[in-house]
């Protein structure tokens, strides 16, 4: 089968473009002929080593994907050979990610995928995703998994709702019954941002963001899911009602967090923290089958019309697609594995 490998950790360039033998599926484990490999932040940040230790002496990259079972291991049903699926953490402490043309993952990591939901869909859950539900499910007083009316009531606010997990936060809080907020930088972000489903967007770089806000939620935001904490963290403050939720996945930016103890303190504030990595087993299967039920009600569609535009490369150029990740393409990049 050809891969993409990496055996040092760098720029680009490490990956290699080879053949491989076919690996063969072990107890409990299914193999998935991969059709749409997605590419992330945590990816290329694997790759060239900030913050992810190497562990194994040849690496294929990604963790997201999807395509077609087409072997299982012992003491996995072969009733699963032929299902389409989608997979995520595939790489997470593992040698075999999706940037092959074959993979090999445990099988509760490769999901059902129904038959509307093409593979770009797929390919395009995994690490956001997971991650905005994640995010959605950690206030105090909010609910742990997501359905249609979960949120009802509440006001989720999504920053940066133009990138991949500030899409899928929009799509599933309004799923979930939510009215959502995103803040955006430019009027294309919020056209993208509009087209995910979000039912007001602001541009934070004018005017008094904050007053827009608080005239669309006089209370305050129910919780904020947040991708430029150090950025940001003023704004968030300035409209978060009393006991909300701050659930941050991300610094863009770098800025340093500085905070006002007593302002977090009368407010009550929430900070979660969180990755996938850590968040542990039963939050990350919960997610998953909250976000099949999600997908099969249609709710996370991908493309320029639904607020993800997608951006291509075939397998021979993941190392394109890595640069355009590490560039900060504005969409999901996806690469073709097989036609």
């Amino acid at each position: 089968m050809k891969a993409i490998i990496y055996r040092d950790n760098g720029a680009p360039d490490v990956l290699q473009f080879v053949d491989r033998d076919l690996p063969a599926p072990g107890p409990g484990e299914v193999r998935v002929r991969v059709a749409v490999s997605g590419v992330n932040p945590t990816d290329w940040q694997a790759r060239s080593g900030v913050g992810h230790p190497k562990h194994f002496p040849e690496i294929t990259p990604h963790l997201d994907g999807a395509g077609t079972i087409d072997a299982v291991g012992e003491g996995v049903d072969q009733s699963r050979v032929g299902q389409r699926v989608w997979l995520f953490m595939a790489a997470a402490g593992r040698p075999t990610g999706t940037a092959a043309e074959f993979t090999v993952v445990p099988a509760g990591q490769a999901v059902p995928l129904p038959d509307e939901a093409g593979f770009d869909v797929g390919a395009a859950l995994g690490v956001p995703a997971l991650t905005a539900h994640r995010a959605l499910t950690v206030a105090e007083d909010g609910p742990r998994r997501l359905r249609p009316g979960a949120l009802d009531g509440k006001v989720v606010l999504a920053a940066g709702g133009a990138g991949a997990v500030g899409h899928a936060v929009i799509q599933l809080a309004r799923w979930a019954g939510a009215t959502v907020i995103s803040t955006i930088s430019s009027p294309e972000k919020a056209r993208l941002a509009t087209a995910a489903g979000a039912h007001h967007v602001i541009n934070y770089r004018e005017g008094d963001p904050a007053a827009e806000i608080r005239s669309i939620a006089p209370d305050g935001v129910d919780l904020v899911a947040e991708v430029a904490l150090g950025t940001n963290l003023s704004l968030d403050l300035a409209v978060l009602r009393t006991r909300g939720t701050i659930s941050t996945y991300a610094n863009d930016g770098g800025k340093p967090v500085e905070l006002d103890v007593l302002q977090n303190m009368v407010l009550n504030t929430r900070l979660q923290f969180l990755v996938l990595y850590t968040a542990g087993p039963e939050p990350r299967a919960a997610a998953a089958q909250d976000v099949a039920a999600a997908v099969r009600d249609g709710a996370l569609p991908v493309g320029e019309e639904h607020g993800l535009p997608l951006i291509r490369f075939p397998l021979d150029r993941t190392a394109d697609a890595h640069r355009a990740v590490e560039s900060g393409a504005v969409g999901k990049v996806l690469v073709d594995v097989r036609p």
